[in-house]
């Protein structure tokens, strides 16, 4: 089975950075990382899950939520079977549990513009903290 595994919450000055990876296991009897879509997404106490940001198999098309476009960046290196999450100038309202979501990639399209749905998301790791202060 495929698992995917968040780290590098905490807590953070509003402007200052966070930096998450996703690491997925799991993948030697089926798909390799390079045949999954990517997705981060984020939920706050009391919201519904929103979309972060996502990647397509080859990092060659990524996606981002207007909220975070030009403070946060995805990124994967697939020999390490890891998707990464920079996010830069942390504001307030960035404070969520962080999640981490793959699906194969003959599932959903990634275009620039929009990322699949949380729903067509496959596997998703447990969540990370992610705590900016005022």
């Amino acid at each position: 089975q495929v698992q995917v595994e968040e780290s590098g919450g905490g807590p953070v000055q509003a402007g200052g950075s966070l930096s998450l990876s996703c690491t997925a296991s799991g993948l030697s009897s089926g798909l390799d990382f390079d045949d999954y879509v990517m997705g981060w997404f984020r939920q706050a106490p009391g919201k519904e899950r929103e979309g972060v940001a996502c990647i397509s198999w080859s990092g060659a098309i990524i996606s981002y939520a207007d909220s975070v476009k030009g403070r946060f960046t995805i990124s994967r290196d697939n020999a390490k079977n890891t998707v990464f999450l920079q996010m830069n100038r942390l504001k307030p309202e960035d404070t969520a549990v962080y999640y981490c979501a793959a699906v194969p990639d003959s599932k959903v399209v990634v275009t620039t513009k929009l990322c699949p749905s949380g729903d067509d998301f496959t596997y998703w790791g447990q969540g990370t903290q992610v705590t900016v202060s005022s």
